[in-house]
């Protein structure tokens, strides 16, 4: 589905571009893109979705069309959540609206919603596979101190899921992989692994290469976390078979710290906005709707 426009906006050095779809609709839904995607990985959902909002996607900085910082911190939380913050003064500067992020994007659109500043302007977020890292960083900080063999699996389960993490700090290896091997053969390992066909995308080499200094600069947010509660209403999503973000972790990391919590499982892996973009459409609607109905 072709978008009805497409626009940028500045955010700090980096231009971030910005896709609109449907017609105007009071109720805008914007959709943030996890790692190594853009905002391509979107299109299954658009479709569904923009027959219920006013849907936006843009993409992150270094991804997609929009250009990339020359410096690593520059990959922060603190500039992800500056350019949230752009992408929504750009279109509804004036009206709440909705939020429904994967993987990397969940994990940084947590940034905002955690945000005393942005919290007013959020009405709901529905996340998929990204806990927030300061959650997370609480939830090991507590399973280690409870000398819980329960609670120490549960930990180390999630430190083996999690493999790609380590590999993504070494400084040649894993850029190296992506330029020799995945961003030509990414589209195959998905069909492969995940059993999920999509076209390869022309940008993703760069999407993978330029990704990975999201957690070469973001990791260590789980070892120094603050304290990030949120009063926005969250619905949160569970793939059931996810390979990298275990169930245990999502639903023992997020309850303490959001006050209005829904929880749902979809019996899907990964990307399960490629595998299953109607059934999570739907759950996004029907949960958007629960919120402005009690709104009103």
């Amino acid at each position: 589905m072709n978008p009805q426009r497409t626009s940028s906006v500045r955010s700090g050095d980096v231009r971030l571009v910005i896709h609109e779809y449907g017609v105007e609709h009071p109720l805008r839904l914007v959709l943030v893109h996890g790692y190594p995607d853009s905002s391509d990985v979107w299109q299954r959902m658009v479709a569904p979705l923009s027959r219920h909002f006013h849907v936006v996607t843009y993409d992150v900085r270094g991804c997609g069309q929009s250009s990339a910082p020359a410096s690593r911190r520059d990959y922060s939380l603190y500039w992800l959540g500056r350019d949230f913050r752009a992408v929504i003064d750009a279109v509804s500067p004036e009206k709440p609206l909705h939020v429904f992020a994967h993987d990397w994007g969940s994990i940084q659109s947590w940034e905002s919603v955690t945000d005393p500043d942005l919290q007013q302007r959020i009405s709901s977020f529905t996340t998929v596979s990204g806990p927030c890292l300061d959650h997370v960083g609480h939830w090991i900080r507590h399973s280690l101190r409870s000398f819980s063999a329960a609670e120490w699996s549960a930990v180390g389960g999630q430190f083996l899921h999690s493999w790609y993490i380590w590999l993504f700090q070494l400084p040649l290896l894993a850029p190296t992989i992506w330029k020799l091997a995945l961003g030509k053969h990414w589209h195959r390992m998905l069909a492969r692994s995940e059993r999920i066909v999509v076209p390869p995308s022309p940008t993703q080499l760069r999407d993978g290469v330029n990704g990975i200094e999201l957690y070469r600069a973001n990791i260590a947010r789980v070892v120094f976390p603050r304290r990030r509660n949120t009063r926005v209403p969250v619905q949160m999503i569970v793939p059931l078979q996810d390979d990298f973000v275990t169930p245990d972790l999502v639903r023992a990391c997020t309850a303490p710290w959001v006050s209005q919590l829904w929880s749902c499982e979809i019996d899907a892996t990964h990307w399960a906005p490629l595998s299953h973009p109607e059934q999570l459409a739907e759950m996004v609607v029907e949960f958007v709707a629960r919120i402005e109905g009690a709104a009103a």
